[in-house]
C-alpha cells in the first residue's frame, strides 16, 4: 500500500476483478413498517395524485435499519421512490428537516450526481402528520454491520471499498458550493466553534443519566478546539452505512445517501464524523457489536490510514487527528443519547434503542482512551 494510505489503480483493478459475481441478493430491502409508524394511505394517496401524479394504489414498506429520519419506500405506478419524514417525537431542527435535505439534493445533483433525483416535498405537515421528500430510489447494496458472509470479500476488496469510501467524501469536499443554491445552506465563519457548542448542548438537552467520560470529553473538546478553516461542502453524516454501493462492482459507490445535517463548513470535521464511525477490530467489544459498519473487519483501513488518504486525496491537512477522532466519537454519542431519550420518552418502541445508553458508555470511554494514548488507531 503507498504510504499515504491509497491504493494503487492496479489493485482496484484487482479488487474489482476478484468479485465478479453480481450481489443483487444483497440490496436494501425494505420490510413491514412498524408498530406506531404507519402512514396515512388515503391522505398520501390523494396528496401524491395531485403533486406527483395519478396512481390508482399506493403501497408502502419501510427500510428497518437507520436511527434518524424514518426511510419509506413507495410503490406506485409501477414505480418505486422513497419517502422521507421525520421520526415521530421529535422537535424541529435541522437534523431533521427534510425539506431543507430535499431543496440540498435538488441545488446539489447538477454538480454532484451521487445524489438521489427529488421528486417532490410537501411541507403540509397536515397530510402524513409531517413534512416529508419524496426522490427517486437509487438501487443497490448498503452495507451495515459486518459484511455479509455472502459477500465473498477479502483483504484487497475491503481496502479497495475503504480507498472508495475516502476518495467519495474528498469528491465531496472538492465541489463548488458557491454554485446558485448551495452557499444559502451554511455559514462557514466560525463553523467549529458553533460545532463544538451546538453539540455540547444537544448532549446537556438529552441527558437521561450521568456518563462521566462524555462530560468530560466535552470540556476538552471545547478547551482544544481548532479555528476554522476552509470551507467546503460537508456531509456531516459520511459512514459506510450511508453508501449506495454497486451491486456488480461493490468497490464503487453509486449514491451517498442521508444529507439531512449537509452544510458548508470545515472539512475537517466530516473526517471527524467519519473517524467517529470507523469501527477497528480491536476496539472495545460493545463497539464492534453495535453493528455501526463494516469498518471492523479486518482488511479494512485504520483510522490513521483514513486520514493520511484524506490529507492526500483533498492536498488538506487534517490538523490533530485526536481532537478530531474525540470530537467524532462524542457527536456520534450525542446521536445515540438523543434516540435513547426518545425510547426512554417512549415516542419509539425500537427494540434496538433499549441499550443505547451502554453504547453513549462505551465511545465516551474510546474517546478517553485515545486521549490518553495520544493516537486514534490500535487502542487496544
Amino acid at each position: 500500500m503507498p504510504s499515504r494510505g491509497t491504493l494503487s489503480s492496479v489493485a482496484c483493478r484487482r479488487a474489482r476483478k476478484e468479485h465478479s459475481v453480481p450481489y443483487h441478493s444483497l440490496l436494501d430491502t425494505p420490510g413491514p413498517v412498524r408498530d406506531g409508524e404507519q402512514l396515512p394511505l388515503d391522505a398520501l394517496r390523494a396528496w401524491w395524485e395531485d403533486s406527483v401524479g395519478h396512481v390508482h394504489g399506493i403501497e408502502v414498506e419501510q427500510f428497518p435499519r437507520g436511527f434518524s429520519n424514518l426511510t419509506y419506500l413507495v410503490r406506485a405506478a409501477g414505480e418505486e421512490f422513497v419517502l422521507r419524514r421525520p421520526p415521530f417525537g421529535v422537535k424541529p431542527g435541522v437534523a431533521h428537516d427534510v425539506l431543507r435535505e430535499g431543496r440540498l439534493l435538488a441545488a446539489l445533483r447538477p454538480a454532484y450526481p451521487r445524489v438521489p433525483r427529488v421528486i417532490a416535498l410537501c411541507e403540509d405537515a397536515g397530510v402524513i402528520g409531517a413534512p416529508f421528500v419524496v426522490m427517486e430510489r437509487v438501487r443497490g447494496l448498503i452495507v451495515r454491520g459486518q459484511v455479509p458472509e455472502s459477500f465473498s470479500f477479502g483483504a484487497t476488496q475491503l481496502r479497495a471499498l475503504s480507498a472508495a469510501a475516502v476518495e467519495t467524501l474528498a469528491g465531496l469536499h472538492a465541489v463548488d458550493w458557491r454554485v446558485r443554491g448551495l452557499e444559502e445552506f451554511g455559514r462557514p465563519d466560525g463553523y467549529v466553534e458553533r460545532q463544538v457548542g451546538g453539540w455540547i448542548r444537544r448532549w446537556q438537552a438529552s441527558r437521561t443519566g450521568d456518563v462521566p467520560d462524555v462530560e468530560r470529553l466535552a470540556s476538552w473538546l471545547a478547551a482544544h478546539a481548532p479555528a476554522s478553516g476552509d470551507a467546503t461542502l460537508v456531509h456531516n453524516d459520511f459512514k459506510f452505512d450511508n453508501l449506495v454501493l454497486d451491486p456488480a462492482d461493490p468497490t464503487r459507490v453509486r449514491a451517498v445517501l442521508d444529507w439531512e445535517m449537509a452544510t458548508i463548513g470545515d472539512p475537517r470535521l466530516d473526517v471527524a464524523t467519519t473517524l467517529g464511525y470507523w469501527i477497528e477490530a480491536d476496539d472495545p467489544t460493545e463497539l464492534v457489536q453495535l453493528g455501526i459498519g463494516i469498518t471492523a473487519t479486518p482488511g479494512n483501513w485504520t483510522r490513521e490510514q483514513v486520514v493520511a488518504a484524506w490529507e492526500g486525496a483533498t492536498r488538506r491537512v487534517a490538523g490533530d487527528p485526536v481532537w478530531l477522532f474525540a470530537f467524532g466519537l462524542f457527536k456520534v454519542a450525542v446521536i445515540a443519547q438523543q434516540i435513547f431519550a426518545r425510547y426512554v420518552a417512549g415516542h419509539t418502541k425500537d427494540a434496538r434503542f433499549a441499550r443505547l445508553d451502554a453504547a453513549v458508555a462505551g465511545l465516551g470511554a474510546l474517546a478517553a482512551r485515545a486521549i490518553g494514548a495520544g493516537r486514534i488507531s490500535h487502542l487496544a
